[in-house]
């Protein structure tokens, strides 16, 4: 298992818009890839799993991923989230 510590830079957070994103990239891969808030987590696979994280910009996440492809998934997925929009 993988894990990087970002910075949400997105001003939107995790809201509707970058959710879907971040699920649409997510999909292309066969690992696991969780968001970690706090003390709750979210499969980056699910939208609503993301939104409910209630995560802000300027919030800092832990992002894992767990498979066979889990390097790459967590260099997109954590790039898209530092990237600021």
């Amino acid at each position: 298992m993988l894990e990087r510590q970002v910075i949400v830079n997105r001003t939107e957070g995790l809201h509707a818009r970058p959710a879907a994103d971040i699920m649409k990239l997510a999909i292309r891969y066969k690992s696991q890839i969780v968001i970690v808030f706090g003390s709750r987590n979210a499969n980056a696979k699910s939208m609503l799993s993301m939104i409910k994280l209630g995560v802000k910009q300027g919030n800092e996440v832990l992002v894992r991923a767990d498979g066979p492809d889990a390097e790459e998934a967590l260099s997109v997925i954590s790039g898209y989230l530092e990237a600021a929009v």
